[in-house]
């Protein structure tokens, strides 16, 4: 079946009809909810006083979205802008000192962010930090894969595990609120980088990268702490690139960028003010009392607000990264857009480092079941000691790598005859309205492996049994239906956007006639 298919108008208007329908009458059980139980003796850690002139409290569950909007907003505003500004008065004044601005930017960008780094977490951390660079590029000389993977998982562990975590975190002095989130995030993107690093030196064919390359590429300040992940190979282009021009209505977009991002952050805390979709999961004894509706919003919704933080947080960080002439990682695709696991992350830097360094590497053309198997088990693998070994972690890994492998094996089955025959028999329209049935269960699939992670494995595991058990037939075909016109539209939208890439004359079908668009 061709990505460029088409469905009647009407059809896609009913589509429309029933998914915006379905998606206001969970919405307005999810409001009920947050309403009637927002004096709960549950809510009370993580439901407070909110903007007074909505006159109603507001969820403050989710930590990382108050440490970058709310609690610690200036201090990461304050970083970012001085590191934009310290690049834009070295810009100025290198010409007038003799050197060239353009040549140096890398370690000028280093040098702002090696000293932030050391201002923030103190001599210890950045000498810690330092060694990891040390250890891993010293590796990187010998230029072997494998042992270069050995010496950044083992680094990787040492933060991961106990008790090789805990002596480490010891070293940086101080006390702090983003002590924690700051050391962790700090050593474990860096120990990425440093492996991103390596990997490359073994690829070049003459010659080694420089450590000060390493450590060009390692402090740089926005990506520092928080990510996203730009492998070496493109950042060390893309830095050292002396050619700097800006691309017509470039900073018109950049700008464009911002401002939607200042308005999604304040959309987000308006609907946490109205839906309290993120305290109310964690509350069992009210979660049990609510309609299947309901729940099925809030797993959705769940889903939804993750992609949205990281959107704008990477966002923020991209808007940066721009203006500093790179073209950092794209936030990741939205969980509404999504129905094949092979598409599913959370984090594109991430998602572009496994795919470059494991993914691809092993599975190749991902045609090939046992390729494809080792290549998954490869990749959790090392996501799993990325997120931190435990119960919750495996049991997310296990089943997204269950997942992306068994829709390889249900399209190998699909693909011999009879049933290759029959789908090229019945025409391209009615091959995606059945995939789509198929794309629908599958869709809740991804929601399910990976709302336990965000919220719990009980939270989840109620979603599944209601929805699919005890919901059944009514609930289960219902949100079937819903989920179905949905990935339709979806559907759509590539179909749509495939035209334009490659705008063969495609005759869709309208009310039972083919016309030309």
């Amino acid at each position: 079946m061709g990505i460029k298919a088409a469905l009647p108008r009407y059809e896609l208007y009913l589509y429309s009809a029933v998914l915006a329908g379905a998606l206001i009458w969970a919405g307005s059980w999810i409001f009920e909810a947050s309403s009637d139980n927002v004096n709960r003796k549950a809510f009370k850690e993580s439901v407070k006083p909110g903007w007074h002139y909505f006159g109603r409290k507001m969820d403050v569950a989710d930590f990382e979205w108050m440490m970058w909007f709310s609690t610690f907003r200036n201090h990461i505003l304050f970083a970012l802008t001085g590191h934009v500004i310290f690049a834009k008065i070295f810009t100025l004044l290198a010409p007038k000192i003799g050197i060239d601005g353009c040549q140096h930017r890398p370690l000028i960008f280093a040098a702002y962010g090696g000293l932030a780094v050391l201002v923030t977490m103190g001599w210890t951390f950045m000498t810690l930090v330092v060694s990891h660079c040390v250890i891993l590029y010293s590796v990187a000389l010998v230029k072997k894969k494998w042992m270069c993977f050995a010496a950044g998982l083992g680094t990787l562990a040492s933060i991961k595990l106990e008790p090789y975590n805990s002596w480490q975190e010891t070293l940086v002095t101080g006390s702090f609120d983003l002590q924690d989130v700051l050391f962790y995030g700090g050593c474990g993107f860096s120990i990425m980088r440093c492996m991103s690093f390596a990997l490359e030196n073994c690829d070049r064919k003459e010659g080694n990268y420089t450590f000060s390359d390493l450590l060009k590429y390692n402090f740089y300040l926005p990506f520092f702490f928080f990510g996203p992940i730009m492998t070496f190979d493109r950042f060390h282009a893309q830095a050292n690139n002396t050619q700097l021009t800006r691309k017509e209505r470039e900073m018109w977009n950049i700008t464009t960028k911002a401002l939607l991002h200042l308005g999604v952050i304040l959309v987000v805390d308006v609907f946490f003010h109205y839906l309290y979709i993120l305290t109310i999961p964690s509350d069992m004894k009210l979660v049990n009392k609510l309609s299947d509706w309901c729940l099925a919003g809030l797993a959705y919704s769940n889903l939804v607000y993750d992609w949205i933080k990281a959107a704008v947080m990477f966002g923020v960080i991209n808007t940066v990264a721009t203006l500093d002439h790179l073209d950092p990682p794209q936030p990741p695709k939205c969980i509404t857009m999504l129905y094949v696991f092979a598409e599913t992350h959370f984090d594109r830097g991430i998602n572009d480092w496994l795919c470059k360094y494991v993914y691809d590497y092993i599975g190749e053309n991902h045609d090939k079941i046992f390729k494809e198997l080792l290549a998954t088990v490869c990749t959790f693998a090392i996501t799993t000691l990325w997120l931190g070994p435990c119960e919750l972690v495996y049991i997310w890994s296990f089943f997204n790598c269950f997942g992306l492998n068994f829709e390889l094996w249900v399209a190998k089955f699909f693909s011999i005859p009879p049933f290759s025959i029959m789908e090229g028999a019945m025409g391209e329209a009615m091959s995606r309205r059945i995939r789509g049935v198929f794309n629908a269960a599958n869709f809740w699939a991804i929601v399910l492996y990976n709302v336990l992670s965000l919220n719990s494995l009980e939270f989840a595991k109620l979603v599944g049994r209601r929805i699919i058990f005890k919901g059944f037939p009514l609930s289960t075909l219902s949100v079937l239906l819903v989920t179905y016109c949905g990935v339709q539209l979806v559907k759509e939208r590539e179909r749509q956007q495939a035209l334009l890439e490659d705008p063969d004359p495609v005759k869709p079908v309208d009310d039972g006639k083919e016309k030309a668009e």
